[in-house]
């Protein structure tokens, strides 16, 4: 006899690994490359430029001086890492260790680090008083039929900042705020991340007066620093529109249809949020908390771009945010709040960035293993790699090399996601190898900021994208699924347009 209950049959999905599992399998495969690519490197030179009308000089490598390290015997150097490593070393099982103390507190990755702490525990003070919440409610309740307009107006505002002084690491703290608005309008946490990180990215790689990227690629290349300005404004416009266009036909799909979105495990949190409000609740209290927030924005972008104010001091003034916030909270009684309350809230929200912090400090270990401190005049296997890359497009036709460039820009981001680290780096290389393959300079740098910027959306290698990432709550694994689409899209234009830009002779 057959029983007559049937079995319930699972059906198993592939699952995309979780981040760190992929940035472990990256660092194997940056562990064996170590055993095959010998290392190399540079010496370097300081150059002279102007820019903003004033002299400047760098430090960067000298293209024509790269060698193979070797031995007393002559032989090849190889840094192969190996398993553990002592007295401060690099190993396969100690990279993340590395990675995660690296740097200083000017940047990658321990800088980066406790500026997402500090950030995410300064808005967790906010967060804590109810006035976003409320203050989003009552946003809704005055805009209905127009929230369309969120969309092309955020994403157009983050788009000038990235153009103008760079912006990206302060979209971390807007996309906090803005998080829970456009989950309650009915879109998610996908169309956060695109109206605030990726739109001053696509400022960034469009850029005509970045000033730690175009003119730093301008002023090391030798071209004049702003030149091209009437074309980057054009592409700038042209991106700008393209981005708000992807943005808006996928968040009014998943307005529409809630179950397309790619977020819908993050947005759970802010759904639960939005179940919690009862009330529109405004008081003097809550006006003096969101006048707090709204001039330390002000604040800070002042602070970058008349001082060029960086980690250290835009976490100062973040943190002085959540601590006047939260005396206010205490003094109005915003939600029953106490100063205990204020010292919970911050630890909260700096639990939300411990995860992106961990991936932060991975991806930099990667780095690490590969030899890539930042300095091209220790021998390493990034130096060979850049060598090498370079030899490959300096043989090339001339369209294939202005093309390839970019490709190699694109690539090289994954190691170095900093636009003046990378610029340092490579266009010393680039340029001459321009004049050689017969592209002008200014098309390499062209696609130095196209390769640099665009890929900054989808490496996970990026601090900024990780920690908004983060505060969306919204794994990498499920927003490469998202842009991989987005992302192919702007390499077709960007390629396009690096060999218009060579056919037309831009310079």
């Amino acid at each position: 006899m057959s029983d007559t209950t049937s079995d319930v049959v699972q059906i198993k999905t592939w699952k995309m690994p979780d981040t760190l599992v992929l940035i472990f399998f990256i660092g194997l495969l940056a562990t064996a490359l170590t055993y095959v690519v010998p290392a190399g490197m540079f010496e370097t030179q300081a150059i002279s430029y102007i820019a903003d009308g004033a002299e400047k000089t760098r430090t960067v490598l000298d293209p024509e001086s790269f060698t193979y390290a070797t031995d007393e015997h002559g032989e090849l150097v190889y840094n192969s890492v190996g398993l553990f490593a002592s007295g401060g070393g690099i190993g396969l099982m100690n990279f993340v260790f590395e990675g995660l103390v690296s740097g200083s507190k000017w940047g990658s990755a321990i800088g980066v680090i406790m500026f997402m702490l500090v950030i995410g525990g300064a808005f967790g003070i906010v967060m804590r008083t109810g006035t976003i919440d409320n203050g989003i409610l009552r946003l809704i309740d005055r805009t209905k039929g127009s929230e369309s307009l969120f969309i092309p107006v955020l994403f157009s505002l983050f788009s000038l900042g990235g153009a103008v002084f760079g912006m990206g690491e302060e979209a971390v703290a807007f996309a906090i705020i803005i998080a829970p608005l456009m989950v309650r309008i009915g879109y998610d946490g996908i169309t956060t991340v695109m109206v605030t990180y990726v739109a001053t990215q696509i400022g960034f790689a469009a850029s005509w007066m970045n000033p730690f990227s175009v003119a730093v690629a301008q002023g090391i290349a030798g071209v004049p620093v702003l030149s091209g300005a009437s074309v980057r404004i054009g592409l700038w416009i042209m991106f700008t529109i393209i981005g708000i266009a992807f943005t808006m036909w996928y968040a009014n799909g998943v307005k529409k249809d809630p179950s397309k979105s790619f977020s819908i495990k993050g947005d759970v949190h802010f759904k639960t949020q939005e179940a919690s409000v009862t009330a529109s609740r405004w008081n003097l209290g809550d006006t003096l908390v969101m006048l707090t927030v709204v001039a330390t924005m002000v604040w800070v972008i002042w602070g970058v771009v008349a001082h060029a104010w960086y980690i250290p001091e835009i976490a100062s003034q973040f943190f002085t945010m959540g601590f006047v916030a939260g005396l206010i909270g205490v003094a109005f009684r915003l939600n029953g709040m106490t100063v205990n309350d204020m010292a919970d809230a911050f630890k909260d929200g700096a639990s939300i960035m411990l995860a992106p912090a961990l991936l932060v400090g991975s991806a930099k270990g990667i780095l690490l293993i590969l030899g890539g401190g930042g300095d091209a005049t220790e021998a390493s296997v990034l130096n060979s790699i850049l060598s090498s890359a370079g030899n490959v497009i300096g043989s090339l036709p001339e369209v294939m090399a202005a093309w390839l460039m970019y490709v190699f820009q694109s690539v090289f981001n994954f190691f170095v996601t900093s636009g003046s680290g990378q610029a340092a780096l490579t266009m010393p290389l680039m340029a001459p190898l321009a004049d050689l393959a017969g592209v002008t300079r200014q098309v390499a740098v062209l696609a130095f900021q196209l390769g640099d910027g665009f890929t900054n959306i989808i490496v996970p290698t990026s601090a900024s994208l990780m920690a908004t990432l983060g505060v969306c709550r919204i794994d990498w694994g499920d927003w490469a699924k998202f842009c991989w689409r987005f992302i192919a899209l702007l390499f077709v234009l960007s390629s396009v347009i690096v060999v218009i830009a060579h056919i037309t002779g831009f310079a």
